[in-house]
């Protein structure tokens, strides 16, 4: 593309394209390419490097290959252009340019403070000091020669170094991040670096988009699988824009693990709203005994996706539609991918149902178009604006395709997993005052862009005092890898057993979840949060707790493009609205990790 562009080389981070993200914000047009990619260093399009984060270590036998000729220039001092290296990618240029690097003491995940010590380009205009946002277990001992230390934080003394001479920064933090808060102004600096002119735009993306889709398309027609999510609403809208109502089609299937009264309001939401052309297939009883026996996370989500494919089939072959005339639609958005593992450094987090087996198989022969596939969610709400989409369907709480699917967790035992650590864990959190049990379920986490599958911990009694919490939160998963996730009971103060129960996806247990979540729902408009809080899963745990009723978990969050989310912190009268509320459960807890190390999702 013949425009002056900020290019990154993709580690394989959870958040590379989250700075590509931010650049295009901030005006100008960024490019991912993978990092051994023969870059042409005499193009003048070319105005600045950045190496992104990713889930090695500099020592791996199996690191990503990078680039060698692009650091034997930096090493000469022959790049004549900015650079930046971000996470791993900070790591990488320290060692390879002389540096050192190690395990650190302390695993830094979530929010940090960066001590800012000296004056550079990067930095100018921050504080003193900035709440910054860590994913990382290596960290820069030693520095190459050139370098000095901008920033600090507690635990990592080389957060911000720089070298003036050869103008490279490397960040150990990641400052494209929403919650690192005064991160946009160190990509700002970085970018009023590389460039003088700034012409990126969501309606320059828009124009290039029509004509993308326009040439993929051709003389087919589009067959688009509609949840009634902001995703593939607005899927649904741009294609109907742009290829017009007789070319595309929606269908929208009720798996049975829908939202109280979910499907029906879709029906009528949608209709309302000009989206006349979309089908309804209730798939209820294909979808429960696909799942019936399964507990494990990542085969239940395969499971789920691949069905919606097959009932897609059936429907097809009921409309008497010629399958080979149409393209299948997805309202993927970025966020599916790279938890997916589909880019080249990236671990999988969890399949989602968008990237099963068989859908990566069409998008090989290309069958599938996604038009949303490189956006992140608060892109695609941009483009719905543009679209002129309602805002009550644009403003939608996200909702996973696979449903309550990924929020009933199951178990294929009630043997209680013996969890190693358990003596120092509750040692540690006695000394803040609280009393705690390891759960015996786990739930997925993403910590240094790896996958993790560990216990949550439970606190109980102590202070209720949201500080205190958030506080003990963070140190308790950077200090114990026996747990990725704490919650806080804020129902019982006092705990007798805690009991694993052998269950699995079933009518009852959807119905005791879809019941609180849908009063947890009319709980949060009744109190003006709904617009605060980004999303707040509500999750049925098959753990018991002095009772044979299950555990319910709320999981409010804010963000902004679900790469990473602090937890919301909803008053306490409200909460204690919804606990007496709740019926048939055991208790509430309340999800008190940020996003890393926990995900927002549990499965």
């Amino acid at each position: 593309m013949d425009i002056k562009r900020i290019v990154i080389l993709d580690f394989g981070s959870q958040y590379t394209h989250l700075i590509a993200n931010r650049i295009r914000t901030l005006g100008v047009y960024s490019e991912i390419i993978i990092p051994d990619h023969n870059i042409d260093l005499n193009d003048p399009n070319i105005k600045g490097i950045i190496l992104s984060g990713g889930p090695s270590s500099v020592y791996d036998e199996n690191r990503p290959e990078h680039n060698e000729e692009l650091l034997a220039k930096v090493a000469a001092n022959k790049l004549n252009i900015p650079l930046m290296g971000i996470c791993y990618g900070h790591q990488l240029l320290s060692h390879e340019l002389g540096g050192k690097v190690e395990k650190g003491e302390v695993r830094e995940y979530g929010k940090a403070e960066v001590t800012i010590k000296k004056d550079s380009p990067l930095t100018k205009g921050l504080s003193e000091k900035e709440i910054m946002w860590m994913s990382h277990g290596d960290e820069v001992t030693k520095l190459p020669e050139g370098f000095d230390i901008v920033g600090s934080s507690s635990d990592c003394e080389s957060a911000i170094i720089y070298n003036s001479e050869k103008n490279i920064y490397g960040l150990q933090f990641h400052p494209e991040v929403t919650h690192s808060y005064n991160g946009i102004k160190i990509l700002e600096n970085f970018v009023n670096m590389c460039v003088t002119e700034k012409n990126w735009s969501m309606e320059k993306y828009l124009e290039l988009l029509k004509q993308e889709i326009i040439d993929f398309v051709k003389d087919k027609k589009v067959f688009l699988l509609v949840s009634g999510g902001v995703d593939s609403t607005v899927a649904f809208a741009l294609l109907k824009n742009i290829l017009g109502d007789d070319k595309v089609l929606g269908l929208h299937i009720d798996n049975g693990l829908m939202r109280l009264g979910e499907t029906a309001d879709i029906d009528v939401f949608m209709k309302e709203h000009g989206f006349s052309n979309l089908e309804i297939e209730n798939a209820t009883v294909k979808f429960l005994n696909a799942l019936k026996e399964q507990y494990a996370p990542e085969t239940k989500r395969k499971i789920i996706g691949n069905m919606f494919l097959e009932i897609k089939d059936d429907v097809i072959e009921k409309l008497g539609i010629n399958p080979d005339d149409y393209l299948l639609a997805q309202g993927t958005i970025y966020p599916d991918t790279i938890e997916s593992g589909d880019t080249k450094n990236a671990q999988v987090i969890k399949t989602h149902h968008n990237r099963v087996d068989v859908i990566q198989e069409l998008i090989a022969a290309g069958k599938i178009i996604e038009p949303l596939k490189e956006l992140y969610k608060d892109e695609v709400r941009e483009l719905g604006e543009l679209l002129d989409i309602p805002k009550p369907l644009v403003w939608r709480h996200p909702f996973p395709g696979p449903g309550l699917g990924v929020r009933v967790l199951c178990s294929d035992t009630d043997k209680i997993e013996v969890v190693s650590q358990d003596a120092e864990i509750k040692a540690f959190v006695a000394e803040y005052g609280y009393k705690c049990e390891v759960l015996p379920t786990k739930s997925v986490g993403v910590q240094g862009d790896n996958r993790t599958y560990a216990h949550p911990v439970m606190l109980f009694g102590g202070d209720r005092d949201w500080d205190k919490l958030d506080d003990l939160s963070t140190k308790l998963t950077n200090r114990f890898s026996d747990i990725n996730r704490v919650v806080y009971n804020i129902s019982k103060t006092e705990i007798k057993e805690i009991k694993l129960k052998k269950c699995y996806t079933t009518p009852d247990r959807l119905d005791v979840l879809r019941a609180v979540d849908d009063q947890n729902t009319k709980l949060i408009e009744k109190h003006d949060l709904y617009a605060k809080i980004w999303q707040m899963p509500v999750v049925l745990v098959p753990a018991c707790i002095d009772s044979e009723d299950e555990v319910i978990v709320l999981r409010p969050v804010e963000s902004q493009e679900a790469m990473t989310a602090q937890f919301y912190r909803i008053d306490w009268p409200i909460l204690d609205e919804l606990v007496d509320m709740a019926e048939n459960v055991s208790s509430i807890l309340y999800d008190i990790t940020h996003k890393p190390p926990g995900t927002i999702e549990w499965e």
